[in-house]
């Protein structure tokens, strides 16, 4: 049977370069429809979200949104997942979007978080209908249009120099050094007669946040308040269940359920450290000169560190802090919560590793309280060097806390600002603040935690700054019979 071979295709340049015109004039008639449909929606925020973002708006979103179009100030008091910084970063987008040459500026407590910012918002900007000329970077995003949103370190000298349309401070309860932060940000809004977003849950009454939802003297401010109850099911993302699983996990704390799910502000005048110390203490380039980033455990580092482990392996959850001396300073690098029922061998085996990368540890202090020295004998075993116990007595215990007290308010010790959602949820701020004391009879101090809530953290954190002094030997005393 004959086969017949077909001839060679003749390529035609010609042919190919006008199909290819032809395609790109098809990409931009679809791409400026686009536009046009988008530019219609202009003015119509919830059709605006649901078309172009993907994303439907509940009724206190989009509240904010008209809050934020009539006013020049706006303080958003939203309680924990609700979606502020979700509608909040859609809103000023959207912002850029429609206002050409438009500068945006965002800033919170450190550089970590306002980048995430940008992450978050950087997916909004890719559903655009158009990309040529739209740049996404780490602490940037830059619009067809001209406008520019980019993320900036808690640093009022980096904000005055810069003229910006719109600036958002984030998590403002929780900025160190929020009144010259705000000083900065009326000088370089005083140029355009900018609009400036401030959005937090409630933490301490002496700050700027508290200020701007309270006071008589930033009355030009418009507020918008949710609490839990107003985001339930079907008009917000809460559910009971969540509900019912964030009392367990807040225990007998309601303080903290006051400020994280009513959005209202609580202290306790029992608490060992104080929301504003704790807030002082948050590392920036402006309070300990450098953005406290975590460092990560699998990365190589050289310094001079110090470790605390808090043992726990049921109950309680066991938590590893390290510290690292830089100066006179004490920069947190490292805090490990590990899972239950924890393992000691799977704790040792992390702290092995994290040793040998970290080129070794001056002193690792640990609270053996439970399990005596054989703990300590089991680390040297493992090849875990400079390991010493630390029994977790009545004087103890306040030495240390007083200690740690001590370095927060010399302006000595200071931390990144982390949060975490495994093993449990909760973050470095709340976990601080957790530790009640009391004075006894006797004149010492008595130090416990509400039901239901964690103190390891403290008092791993506790132990680390403790293993950078000498631990002089508890005092025995002793009754002498007549």
């Amino acid at each position: 049977m004959t086969r017949l071979l077909k001839s060679p295709r003749t390529m035609r340049p010609g042919r190919l370069f006008s199909e290819r015109a032809k395609l790109r004039e098809d990409v931009a008639a679809v791409e400026s429809a686009s536009e046009r449909r988008v530019e219609a929606l202009k003015g119509d925020v919830k059709s605006f979200f649901e078309q172009v973002f993907g994303f439907t708006p509940f009724k206190y979103q989009l509240e904010l949104a008209e809050m934020f179009e009539k006013n020049q100030f706006t303080a958003v008091r939203w309680s924990r997942q609700t979606g502020k910084s979700f509608c909040v970063s859609a809103l000023l987008l959207k912002y850029a979007w429609e206002h050409p040459d438009s500068y945006i500026a965002i800033v919170g407590p450190s550089f970590r978080q306002t980048k995430l910012n940008i992450r978050r918002m950087g997916g909004f900007a890719r559903k655009f209908p158009v990309q040529q000329g739209l740049h996404i970077q780490k602490t940037r995003i830059s619009l067809p249009n001209g406008s520019m949103i980019e993320a900036f370190p808690n640093n009022p000298d980096t904000i005055r120099g810069p003229t910006f349309k719109v600036i958002w401070i984030e998590e403002c309860n929780f900025i160190s050094g929020d009144d010259d932060l705000y000083d900065a940000v009326l000088f370089t809004l005083g140029t355009t007669n900018g609009k400036l977003i401030a959005t937090s849950t409630p933490w301490n009454t002496g700050s700027l946040f508290w200020r701007m939802c309270n006071h008589k003297d930033f009355s030009d401010f418009a507020r918008s308040h949710v609490r839990w109850s107003d985001a339930m099911a079907p008009d917000g993302p809460w559910v009971p269940a969540m509900v019912e699983k964030v009392k367990r996990q807040f225990g007998d704390d309601p303080q903290r359920w006051r400020r994280e799910m009513e959005a209202e502000w609580a202290e306790d005048e029992d608490t060992w450290l104080a929301q504003s110390l704790i807030v002082s203490c948050i590392g920036t380039e402006k309070t300990c000169g450098e953005d406290l980033q975590e460092f990560n455990p699998e990365a190589v580092y050289e310094g001079e560190f110090f470790a605390g482990l808090d043992l726990a392996q049921t109950r309680d959850f066991c938590v590893l802090s390290v510290v690292e001396r830089v100066n006179d300073k004490l920069l947190l690098r490292h805090l490990k919560v590990f899972k239950q029922p924890t393992l000691y061998s799977t704790v040792l085996g992390y702290l092995k590793v994290l040793q040998d990368r970290w080129g070794g540890f001056q002193k690792i202090r640990v609270d053996f309280t439970r399990e005596g020295p054989s703990i300590i004998a089991d680390m040297e075993n493992s090849g875990i060097d400079n390991a010493e116990g630390v029994n977790f007595s009545v004087p103890r215990k306040s030495e240390m806390a007083s200690l740690l007290k001590q370095r927060m308010s010399n302006g000595q010790f200071f931390y990144p600002l982390l949060r975490w959602d495994r093993p449990y949820q909760g973050d470095i701020t709340s976990e601080l603040n957790v530790e009640r004391f009391d004075l006894r009879k006797d004149g010492t101090l008595g130090f416990s935690h509400p039901n239901g809530t964690h103190d390891d953290v403290f008092w791993a954190t506790a132990l680390a700054v403790y293993a950078t002094c000498e631990m002089a030997p508890e005092p025995f005393l002793a009754v002498v019979p007549r």
